[in-house]
């Protein structure tokens, strides 16, 4: 599945709002198997037996609130739990269906957005169809001036080899 087409599968799942399934909207938008949504939705595989929350093995621990809860406050609490560590949750989520909050957390990256703008980040969640983000890290200053001589050792040869060659012709 391309970014293109979850991302307007998340466009048309806010747009159309369902507020009892967002979750397994949100899922199916990635591509994740109705097998296992439907397991989800039974809570054959949710590890949680809260309501407004679910909780599935190696993947999210999701958590619907009120409006008159902070999504901030909630995503710290949830971080902290026991819940999260035992069954080595990657991405946290929490929303009020107003607000978008999640913590990737094997990356540490965070998204703190509007829902209605949950479609302009779907490379976020990328992961979830084994997509991993790249990381770009930074260059041993070593590497780069050892890279750098090298090519200039290069150049000149190429050059030599240039002049030989027109000047045979």
């Amino acid at each position: 599945m391309s970014l293109a087409e979850i991302e307007k599968k998340l466009k048309e799942d806010i747009k159309n709002l369902d507020e009892v399934n967002f979750i397994f909207d949100f899922l199916e938008a990635y591509n994740q198997p109705k097998a296992t949504i439907n397991r989800l939705k039974k809570g054959d595989y949710n590890k949680s037996n809260i309501e407004n929350e679910l909780v599935w093995s190696k993947k999210i621990h999701f958590r619907k609130i009120n409006n008159d809860e902070d999504v901030h406050f909630v995503i710290d609490e949830i971080q902290k739990s026991e819940e999260v560590k035992k069954n080595k949750i990657r991405f946290l989520i929490v929303t009020d269906l107003s607000s978008f909050l999640s913590i990737d957390l094997k990356t540490k990256d965070t998204l703190d957005i509007p829902l209605k703008e949950l479609d302009l980040n779907a490379q976020f969640f990328l992961p979830l169809i084994g997509q991993e983000k790249t990381q770009i890290i930074d260059e041993n200053s070593a590497d780069i001036k050892a890279a750098e001589k090298m090519g200039k050792l290069c150049i000149p040869k190429q050059n030599n080899r240039e002049k030989r060659s027109s000047a045979e012709i």
